[in-house]
């Protein structure tokens, strides 16, 4: 099967694209059979420098079969050469993964049971005894200073 796909080129971080017809088996900077363009992502998106196609035999490759890569169709969509494709964006990818949403179950069900506790002490608040509420400390004999025989107080 034939793919329309970049082939790495450039030094360490400074990548260049030559945008190759291959067999989808061959390794991707190996052997292609055409090459049909190249694109240099370190450019300013306004420049014509960033990307160049050859439309002429890329149009013949499709016609032959070639499948392109998801880049290399978004740049065919954009020259309109081929339907733009749709935006692939996986919103399940975003969610928290399962030991997370554990966690996050466990905090919602805490934070909805202290709730439930603070509305239900306010909706009945708790009478209480008046004994328990001013008890006695000390007893009104125990309050009075003692005399000892001597005639000294304690």
């Amino acid at each position: 099967m034939l793919k329309i796909r970049m082939s790495r080129g450039g030094a360490k971080k400074r990548p260049f694209y030559k945008i190759v017809v291959a067999d989808s088996r061959r390794p991707r900077d190996g052997k292609f059979i055409e090459k049909v363009g190249f694109f240099n992502p370190l450019l300013p998106k306004d420049k014509k420098e960033r990307l160049s196609l050859d439309l002429d035999r890329i149009k013949f490759w499709l016609s032959q079969g070639a499948q392109p890569s998801e880049r290399i169709a978004r740049f065919l969509g954009e020259a309109n050469i081929i339907p733009m494709p749709k935006q692939r964006n996986n919103p399940i990818k975003a969610l928290p993964k399962k030991k997370a949403q554990e966690k996050l179950k466990k905090a919602e069900e805490a934070k909805k049971a202290a709730e439930e506790a603070e509305a239900a002490a306010k909706a009945a608040p708790v009478e209480t005894p008046a004994a328990e509420v001013a008890p006695a400390e000390t007893p009104a004999a125990e309050a009075a200073p003692v005399e000892t025989k001597e005639g000294e107080t304690k």
